[in-house]
């Protein structure tokens, strides 16, 4: 016989206290009256689904005593899914409940059969998120790990690196600052044959032009003043791995020509010495600037410019990656959330739109930085627009500019593209993945007018 699955009902009213335990007959129902009954039981046993009246003791004629429970509830199980029951005439509380986390509402007088399939969508929802969590638990570290993408801009650029990693070829990346191109330059290496060996970086634009030529291919004792001991410099530091030349539009042209030496004969020489050191390095390149500019303006060389650009990596700007910004702020803010040990934290519907609306001129470097300080200046457990210090979108109103059946509609459709992507259209694995049946998948599939092929 399988077991049944815990419910908490949280309410007052007695006789609804019975109603609700006849009607949940297929669950292990637990009561609680007041919100302190309530999370004793929540601390103890964690259920997966919560009603809550937010009509609660000792003022049940008001809200307040409910939202905070449903506050409370949602910091000691973050993973519990909250349906709030209101009242007819109780519509901005419900919002209130919704913007603090809740997974929906539901209004009086009750009807059995509706709440009854609302608890059983709840649950479904919180055991595919179970298997996913579990799922990814077992999963083991992916080299590209730390880039986080569900656009199909960036899902384009991750397969691409997938592609060229195993390869010898010299791959320069290309992008405006902040989009995450020494994160790419480490998935390349991580993903290659060379991954048990050094992965070493350096910024050509941030070492003096006298020092970087030492740094880069190290000197003999005596070369100059103040050399001492011969010393090895960064290409010989990555021997067997991957060297990794940031912001190569800055490499003064005195270099240029030992770079292109080593990229033809894969020989460097040291400064100050004449013998010739065969390295076995390779080389991945990345700048924010038009080198074709340069070439023209005789900044840079052009015969280097095609050993370095082999492969062409281009790493859209955050503004062009549609979706991310809100899915790199959600990620960010777990993150910091954990880092400093706070309480839950939520972007309002007005920091939402706000983080869509907003440019990103300083790309994923600059949305991070702003999360964080957010996550660190907020007051409460809600973020606003100033907190990000962003202006308020002109799109957002008081309320949600969505229902609850349309952003459950986005989310559902965004984690099926996502997963589709993700096994390359496959939808054998999609179904395995997103804990579905294939023909429930097939239905959401023709629902949202998604576009694939089954490889299968």
């Amino acid at each position: 016989m399988a077991r049944k699955k815990n419910l908490l009902v949280i309410e007052d009213d007695p006789g609804l206290q019975s109603q609700l335990r006849w009607a949940f007959d297929g669950y292990k129902v637990l009561m609680a009256g007041d919100r302190e009954s309530a999370l004793d039981q929540v601390h103890r046993l964690k259920p997966a689904v919560v009603t809550l009246d937010l009509g609660l003791p000792p003022d049940p004629a008001n809200a307040t005593e409910g939202l905070l429970a449903l506050e409370q509830i949602l910091e000691l199980a973050p993973q519990t899914k909250v349906i709030v029951v209101t009242g007819n005439d109780d519509r901005e509380n419900a919002i209130q409940a919704i913007g603090l986390g809740a997974y929906d509402f539901y209004q009086k007088p009750v009807d059995p059969e509706v709440l009854g399939l609302i608890v059983e969508r709840a649950y479904q929802l919180y055991d595919l998120e179970e298997d996913y969590r579990r799922l990814a638990s077992q999963r083991k570290p992916s080299p590209l790990e730390g880039v986080i993408a569900a656009s199909p801009e960036m899902l384009k650029v991750c397969r691409m690196v997938e592609r060229v990693a195993p390869t010898d070829a010299t791959v320069l990346i290309l992008g405006e600052s902040g989009t995450g191109k020494e994160l790419l330059a480490r998935g390349i290496h991580a993903l290659s044959p060379r991954e048990n060996k050094p992965f070493v970086a350096i910024s050509c634009a941030a070492i003096p032009e006298t020092l970087l030529e030492s740094e880069l291919f190290g000197y003999e004792k005596g070369a100059y003043t103040g050399a001492h001991k011969q010393t090895l410099g960064k290409f010989q530091h990555a021997e067997g791995g991957t060297l990794f030349l940031d912001e190569i539009g800055d490499l003064p042209q005195s270099l240029q020509a030992k770079l292109l030496r080593f990229l033809q004969e894969r020989i460097i020489e040291r400064v100050g010495g004449r013998e010739e050191i065969a390295v076995d390095v390779r080389v991945v390149c990345a700048t924010h600037q038009d080198l074709k500019n340069f070439i023209q303006e005789d900044r840079f060389r052009e015969d280097l410019y095609y050993r370095i650009n082999e492969i062409p990596l281009l790493v859209p700007a955050l503004r062009e990656r549609n979706g991310d910004a809100v899915l790199l702020a959600q990620v960010f803010l777990q993150r910091f959330m954990q880092g400093q040990k706070r309480s839950i934290l939520r972007f309002t519907n007005a920091a939402i739109a706000a983080i869509e609306a907003h440019s990103w001129p300083g790309n994923v470097r600059e949305l991070e930085h702003r999360v964080k300080r957010a996550s660190i200046m907020a007051e409460g457990n809600r973020i606003e627009p100033q907190d990000l210090e962003l202006p308020p979108s002109g799109e957002v109103d008081q309320e949600p500019v969505m229902n609850l059946r349309e952003i459950r509609d986005i989310a559902e459709r965004q984690a099926v593209e996502r997963v589709l992507s993700h096994v390359q259209g496959n939808l054998t694995k999609a179904a395995q993945t997103l804990g579905i049946s294939r023909p429930s998948l097939y239905s959401m599939i023709k629902k949202f007018g998604i576009k694939t092929e089954d490889q299968t």
